[in-house]
């Protein structure tokens, strides 16, 4: 497995990965509706490739076989860094492809300056939830976000 920079080429893949996680871990979160609104307005090909080239944001892949099996998005923001989201394809979870993806852009940001990193989840995920606490990040604050229309609950997490 290689983990490297996402390049515009890849935008359909990493939307393709969405699509399937969102549809995979949230049937009982969102609607069908809501969770395909949600990836059209975050994961676009055009919203991916524009993040992909700006200088703010971090956006590795995970790519096994020539194929790209995961995806991770960070930004430069006034806290240091924040992890927005990192999606494994649901039949490749299991191996650290998530942790390696969450370790590369964590390394970024800080080569970029960032101190303390943030990482953001839906409140009722409770897998991603997890995710971040078996990383050592420890839940800080609750949010609300919008998908699709609708609010969320959302949970922020501090890398301590």
């Amino acid at each position: 497995m290689t983990i490297r920079e996402a390049a515009t080429d890849d935008a359909e893949a990493i939307t393709a990965i969405a699509r399937e996680s969102w549809s995979h871990d949230y049937p009982d979160i969102l609607s069908r509706d809501t969770a395909e609104q949600g990836v059209e307005e975050w994961y676009a090909p055009e919203t991916i490739s524009t993040e992909i080239d700006s200088d703010d944001a971090v956006v590795p892949v995970a790519e096994r076989d020539d194929e790209v099996v995961g995806f991770a998005h960070a930004v430069e923001d006034e806290t240091g860094g924040t992890v927005l989201r990192v999606y494994v394809a649901p039949d490749h979870r299991g191996d650290g492809i998530g942790s390696d993806l969450l370790d590369y852009a964590r390394q970024r940001l800080v080569d970029r300056g960032a101190g303390r990193l943030r990482a953001m989840v839906l409140a009722e995920n409770e897998p991603g939830n997890e995710f971040y606490r078996e990383l050592g990040f420890e839940l800080r604050e609750r949010n609300e976000t919008r998908i699709g229309g609708e609010t969320y609950r959302e949970n922020v997490y501090l890398d301590l």
